[in-house]
């Protein structure tokens, strides 16, 4: 498993140093024709959603490998020898304590997604109302010469990705509450 793993990991890790534009290409030519339950995908809405949730995998899987590494062994142990199910130890203990590494993981893969230009402008075009997004439109808006507007739009995606980066560094580096000692 050792060897298949250390590939897994960088396929799943890939998109961190790919060029966008390369990943969107294989993913356009990848979802080409095809459509989900019936649903297009290139140049819709759901395409987006699919490659965006692709590209951002990293910024997801790890903060929650961290946070699950990150939780005790003997407290697994312990569970397994009170007779708790795999699937019970999981959802009663390793979730609550990994929690903050998830909600870490889906702010930042929040606050990229919102950043995010070449995969999206590959798969999803950019057709008003549809597929659109706030980084292609401060692109079309330097193209067009208007500096006020790409300013502008640029700061919204600046103020709200440090938003986002923030909470998620304020959840992530918190203590867990420790129990105060009874003294009688």
């Amino acid at each position: 498993m050792g060897k298949s793993r250390s590939w897994i990991e960088a396929a799943l890790a890939l998109p961190l140093v790919l060029p966008p534009t390369v990943l969107g290409y294989y993913l356009l030519v990848g979802l080409g024709g095809k459509s989900f339950f019936g649903i297009p995908l290139v140049f819709s809405f759901t395409g987006i959603l699919i490659a965006s949730l692709i590209v951002n995998l990293p910024f997801a899987i790890q903060p929650i490998q961290r946070a699950f590494e990150a939780i005790n062994p003997e407290i697994r142990e312990a569970a397994q020898v009170s007779g708790l199910s795999k699937w019970q130890i999981f959802r009663l203990i390793e979730l609550p304590l990994a929690w903050r590494g998830i909600t870490s993981a889906a702010v930042l893969t929040f606050a990229h997604t919102l950043g995010e230009f070449g995969v999206i402008l590959m798969v999803g075009g950019a057709i008003p109302g549809e597929t659109k997004t706030v980084s292609i439109a401060i692109y079309d808006k330097v193209q067009s010469f208007d500096a006020s507007g790409a300013g502008a739009l640029s700061l919204i995606l600046l103020g709200t990705s440090l938003v986002a980066i923030a909470l998620s560094y304020g959840i992530f580096s918190r203590k867990p509450a420790t129990s105060k000692k009874w003294r009688g």
